[in-house]
């Protein structure tokens, strides 16, 4: 019997590194490719914001088209479905005569419910799904899921001691696609809610797709060696070589974390072994760490009282709430951030730890609405990264200041750029307004006791 395979590309929209692709190449006489858009992912939630914004939504577009192109110009074709897989792959099963449905493995609640619905629809179809996600597969780590360790260090220690990465897939030398047909467009932004308008401008902080990544990456390393710099440029808030910006195309599986690891041990063997290269490596195993953590809870690092179910009181108000969300709180640093992250879909390390600390420990506001808020902004959103950092910076971490922060890490020119009500200020002004009589930037929610020395300090260098 004549074997015909759907690849459904998900969040590995790749060629390169990518086990669905290779596995049904190997295993069908002939493969369809397919791509899903969830309609859901966009809907109003009820804090009033988009659980994906426009942002995400054109940086997926772009990262969806540039798999499109790709896949064409080996022959092939990639069929976009525009509401979910529940319509778009029954649809392909019956058209195309379907046997078998290749995809890379999910493990949060939403996709695996999405999975579970659409093999309910299609009981005749066999479905093949392969663990592509992290660094380390999770068949390779020394723990079982359920005794995923509490800390990173009991995780991080015995993986790198017992655990190597897999070798990358290459992308097979010869496709069978089923012949005569043809690509879909991606939808069109107004389909899911979006104002023409504001989509044209809209530009993500770096540009979507497997090329671009693979570019990206070839740059940061080996063209700019700017890798070498890594360790202690990371914390800085503005620009894109300061840090590989690698994450958006991690989040979208443009790019695979074992290509950036092997591409860091070429990196190390060819130009320079240190610090920097080993903390890259570092992030992806955090990365991982996160997922695999993320799968031992479940739902509960959605939930207000996390998996360690503490009781916190929220103050939880919500015009303190759209402040924080528009940028008008108050504090520059905050303010900045928050506007960059509106504009562009991106932010900082540095920037959202002092966000998310500001939210939560400040203005005591739920994490979770911050989490929510982050997930429908970040182009680079990561499901556990994203919530497992915030439910960290809610119960873990201790209280990061803003005004000291900025100071420390001299963020006048980044909070001018960000702020045009403070672009003609000077050093000290830019970083403590509030003392100053600035009529165009808005005052504070509040200035706390705690911010006194820091505030004091920056006062003292402008004397």
């Amino acid at each position: 019997m004549k074997k015909r395979g759907l690849i459904w590309f998900k969040n590995d929209l790749r060629l390169h590194d990518n086990e669905s692709l290779v596995k049904a190449n190997e295993e069908c006489d002939d493969l369809i490719c397919c791509y899903c858009v969830e309609k859901s992912s966009f809907e109003i939630l009820e804090l009033n914001f988009r659980k994906a914004d426009l942002m995400r939504f054109k940086f997926l577009q772009q990262s969806v088209v540039d798999l499109r192109n790709n896949l064409e110009s080996i022959g092939g074709h990639l069929v976009i479905g525009k509401v979910s897989a529940v319509n778009t792959l029954p649809e392909l099963v019956k058209l195309y005569g379907i046997t078998d449905i290749y995809a890379e493995e999910e493990y949060a609640s939403e996709e695996l419910e999405l999975i579970k619905k659409i093999k309910n629809l299609l009981p005749n179809i066999k479905f093949h799904f392969f663990w592509g996600k992290t660094l380390y597969h999770k068949n390779d780590i020394p723990f079982e899921i359920k005794r995923i360790p509490l800390t990173s260090k009991a995780y991080r220690i015995p993986v790198a001691k017992q655990t190597e990465p897999r070798k990358t897939f290459e992308i097979p030398d010869k496709i069978n696609f089923v012949k005569n047909v043809e690509s879909k467009n991606f939808p069109s932004c107004e389909f899911y809610g979006f104002n023409k308008k504001n989509y044209e401008k809209a530009t993500p902080f770096v540009d979507g797709g497997e090329t671009a990544a693979l570019e990206r990456l070839e740059y940061y390393t080996f063209k700019s060696e700017l890798l070498t710099g890594y360790r202690w440029s990371r914390n800085l808030s503005d620009g894109l070589d300061y840090s590989s910006k690698l994450s958006p195309y991690l989040a979208l599986g443009c790019i695979s974390a074992r290509e950036i690891f092997y591409k860091v041990k070429s990196y190390e063997a060819k130009i320079k072994k240190n610090q920097s290269t080993w903390w890259l490596v570092f992030e992806l195993v955090w990365r991982d760490y996160f997922t695999f953590k993320g799968l031992r809870m479940g739902n509960s690092i959605f939930q207000t009282k996390g998996y360690r179910n503490k009781d916190v009181v929220w103050e939880n108000d919500p015009s303190k709430f759209e402040r924080w969300c528009e940028g008008t709180t108050g504090i520059p640093f905050v303010d900045a951030h928050m506007r960059q992250l509106n504009q562009t879909g991106y932010m900082s390390n540095r920037g959202r730890v002092n966000c998310s600390s500001y939210l939560v420990h400040d203005l005591k506001v739920d994490w979770t609405w911050g989490a929510a808020y982050f997930e429908s902004k970040l182009i680079d959103y990561d499901v556990s990264s994203n919530w497992m950092n915030w439910h960290m910076q809610a119960f873990e971490i201790w209280y990061t200041n803003p005004v000291n922060q900025s100071n420390k890490y001299k963020a006048q020119n980044f909070i001018r750029k960000w702020i045009p009500e403070l672009s003609d200020k000077d050093d000290t002004k830019v970083l403590i307004p509030w003392t100053y009589e600035i009529p165009k930037y808005v005052k504070p929610i509040e200035v706390y006791d705690k911010w006194a020395r820091a505030i004091n300090l920056i006062k003292k260098q402008e004397a």
